[in-house]
């Protein structure tokens, strides 16, 4: 086990790495947590799904944390403990557990599993997972428009070499 292996808490937040995002749930206990989870009618195979991003409707589902991160890497990852204080350990678990088998709207910017479930723990909904992302795209495309740029400039300015005779 690493040395950085911190056992979760119930009402913990699970950070999940998935290829090219992160998957958010709660920690409810005896390996447990909530989270949300492709409507069956989508996407009978989980989160790990890419098709679960696609879709505008969610179900909240109730999982053994190792069957939700398989080999993927998990960590408890309570972000805004800085910022907001969580709210009991008790009625994040009930509210979360009151909230399972019902499906509820899905919208990556403004309605994913990290809201979720910072709403369950904060009583706020946040998710920097979106920010972040919007932010490296737009300086990875505000990258490429400048290196355009540059090449083109480069070549209009540059004295051309005389041709060969």
């Amino acid at each position: 086990m690493s040395d950085y292996y911190v056992e979760p808490k119930p009402g913990d937040l699970i950070e999940i790495s998935r290829l090219g995002y992160k998957h958010w749930a709660i920690y409810v206990g005896c390996g447990y947590v909530i989270h949300l989870a492709p409507t069956d009618n989508l996407a009978q195979a989980s989160v790990s799904s890419i098709m679960s991003v696609l879709s505008e409707k969610a179900v909240v589902k109730k999982e053994l944390l190792w069957e939700i991160a398989r080999s993927e890497a998990c960590r408890v990852n309570n972000k805004y403990d800085g910022k907001y204080k969580p709210l009991p350990a008790s009625q994040i678990i009930q509210e979360a557990e009151l909230l399972l088998g019902k499906q509820v709207n899905y919208r990556v910017a403004s309605q994913n599993c990290e809201h979720f479930v910072t709403r369950l723990r904060y009583g706020t909904a946040r998710s920097d997972q979106v920010r972040e992302t919007m932010a490296s795209a737009v300086a990875l495309v505000g990258v490429g428009v400048v290196l355009g740029m540059a090449t083109v400039l480069g070549g209009l300015l540059l004295p051309s070499k005389p041709e060969e005779k």
